[in-house]
């Protein structure tokens, strides 16, 4: 039975047969939600935590307070 993954990038989940899974030189795998997350975490080299539409960045607020 597939299962649902968490996006690497935002926190979002990835459900079964949909989403980009990466495969790192060193076997490590990274689940993307979509082509947008895959950008902003490989090409753009973004922290998720500073961008306000992630879920990490809400984590990281609700820590604060």
């Amino acid at each position: 039975m597939p299962r649902a993954h968490q996006c690497s990038f935002c926190g979002g989940e990835v459900p079964p047969g949909t989403g980009i899974m990466y495969v790192k030189a060193d076997g490590s795998t990274l689940w993307f939600c979509s082509s947008k997350c895959r950008k902003n975490a490989l090409v753009l080299k973004r922290d998720a935590r500073k961008l306000k539409w992630t879920k990490y960045y809400r984590k990281e607020e609700r820590a604060k307070i």
